[in-house]
Parts: C-alpha cells; sequence; structure tokens
C-alpha cells in the first residue's frame, strides 16, 4: 500500500498523464518514486521517460523489473507495450499487450490491441506472410482497393 503523500502524486501523475501533459506526469513520477519505491509507479515513469526523454532502454528496463517484482499488474505490460510501440516493434509490443491479459483484464490493453487492428488474411496461405509474393501481391491489391 502506497503512503498517503505518494498515493497523492501518483495519482496526480496518471491524471495528468491521460490528459496528456506527460513532462509533468514525468515530474509527479519522479517525486513519489523518491518517496517510495514502488514497481507501479517505476512502471509509469518508464513510459514517461520513454516518451519525453527518448531512454528508451532505460525505459525497457525499469518497466521488465516492475515485472519481476509484481509480474500479476497488467499496468506494467500496458506500459512496456507503449514503449515498443514508440520504437515501432508492433509485434513485440502486441506479444507484451497478450502477456499482461493472461495475467489481468485491463480494458486500456484491449483499446491498444483495437486501435492496432488486425491483420488481413494471407493472399496465398501455403506461402509464409513474409514471402516477397504474399507481400508484393497484398500491396498491389490494396493500392488498386481490391482488398
Amino acid at each position: 500500500m502506497l503512503k498517503q503523500e505518494t498515493k497523492e502524486l501518483f495519482d496526480k501523475g496518471v491524471k495528468t498523464l491521460n490528459e496528456g501533459n506527460i513532462l509533468a506526469a514525468l515530474s509527479h513520477f519522479e517525486k513519489a518514486l523518491i518517496i517510495e519505491k514502488n514497481p507501479v509507479i517505476s512502471s509509469f515513469l518508464a513510459f514517461c521517460i520513454a516518451k519525453e526523454r527518448g531512454q528508451v532502454q532505460k525505459a525497457i528496463s525499469l518497466c521488465k523489473n516492475a515485472i519481476n517484482e509484481d509480474p500479476e499488474n497488467s499496468f506494467h505490460y500496458l506500459n512496456l507495450g507503449k514503449i515498443y510501440l514508440l520504437e515501432k516493434e508492433k509485434e513485440e509490443a502486441v506479444n507484451i499487450f497478450r502477456q499482461g491479459l493472461h495475467h489481468e483484464e485491463n480494458q486500456q490493453i484491449v483499446a491498444e490491441l483495437n486501435k492496432l487492428g488486425t491483420r488481413k488474411s494471407l493472399i496465398i496461405p501455403f506461402l509464409k506472410r513474409s514471402n516477397f509474393i504474399n507481400k508484393y501481391l497484398g500491396i498491389i491489391l490494396s493500392r488498386l482497393k481490391l482488398r
């Protein structure tokens, strides 16, 4: 359980993060973490560090440490997945989001997965998705609006 002062700072951080003010949220999370070490605070701080400062490797490390300390909390997976999305690593982000859903139902993770959408079926099913025939046929058919 968080101390009262830490909880207030954390709540302010989450509120400002949801409003899109990442710099203010970063400040709140840093202050809260100084007062009390907590994996949830570290996880949210990690996302802010990656988004605001571009320190992605540090952020990934913080999130993975939070997951190791508290593997059942889906917010760690949400934040880590969002960090991977910042790095344009969609496949890794989707895997992390799915891991989070295995531990706990989280509507924010579901919303992120819905935003990412689903892939269309393969043009030639017996070939791999990465096969150049499937890839370029898909591109051509999409541009011709036949798919």
